[in-house]
């Protein structure tokens, strides 16, 4: 699984100095007010619906637009060529209640990813005293992030190579259990990157209450293993 962007593949030529310099104009005069609005970047893994054995790394840029309601670009890696291949939306338990059966099927719990140190935060690195601090405020996120529901489509497959956004959304879900992926080399290759480690993250998170998942939640992986 490749999760560096490889932007060599994506067709067309470079962009060129007049783009670049009416970017540069667009950014000093325009207003980005609903990018200026993340304030949060998450990583962690997602698989197909449709085809669970394909893992997808994914780092989420998000904003909150309520307290109940969060929105995140997908991208595929955090640099500044990444590619946009997907969006999620989270939800509290609240809302994601209220909605109809067969809505809550496509959504997906985030117990499993808070509870193993797959999902983080990720933070300064070089920073002199600073780690401790981070992951302070990282585990008191995951005490929120452990409760909501996510929605996630995926717009680019870049994972199986894909130059451009081919075919319809696919639906994604999270994972919820052990052996549903080759946890310590996708997870563990993932954190040798951010110079992060799954096994400390998920010391740190033992104190974080499991809540109750609902019943409709995680509907891919139920149907999967009841076929």
């Amino acid at each position: 699984m490749s999760t560096d962007p490889t932007t060599s593949t994506v067709p067309g030529g470079p962009v060129t100095t007049e783009e670049k310099v009416l970017e540069t104009g667009a950014s000093i005069i325009q207003d980005f007010h609903p990018t200026k609005h993340v304030c949060a970047h998450l990583n962690a893994f997602h698989a197909y619906v449709d085809e669970p054995s394909r893992v997808v790394e994914a780092n989420h840029y998000c904003a909150h637009l309520t307290e109940d309601v969060r929105q995140c670009i997908l991208y595929d890696s955090p640099k500044a060529n990444a590619r946009l291949i997907g969006i999620e939306y989270m939800i509290s338990p609240k809302l994601y209640a209220s909605l109809p059966d067969s809505e809550r099927k496509l959504w997906h719990s985030h117990v499993y990813e808070v509870k193993t140190g797959m999902l983080i935060m990720p933070g300064p690195s070089s920073l002199p005293g600073a780690t401790h601090v981070w992951e302070a405020a990282e585990t008191r996120e995951m005490e929120h992030l452990v409760e909501v529901y996510g929605k996630v489509y995926q717009l680019w497959q870049t994972d199986r190579g894909d130059q451009l956004p081919i075919g319809e959304p696919k639906l994604m879900t999270s994972f919820t259990a052990d052996g549903q992926l080759d946890f310590e080399k996708v997870v563990g290759d993932r954190d040798k990157r951010f110079g992060t480690d799954w096994k400390h993250k998920m010391k740190l998170r033992e104190g974080i209450k499991v809540p109750e998942i609902h019943p409709d939640a995680d509907s891919a992986w139920k149907t999967r293993d009841s076929a």
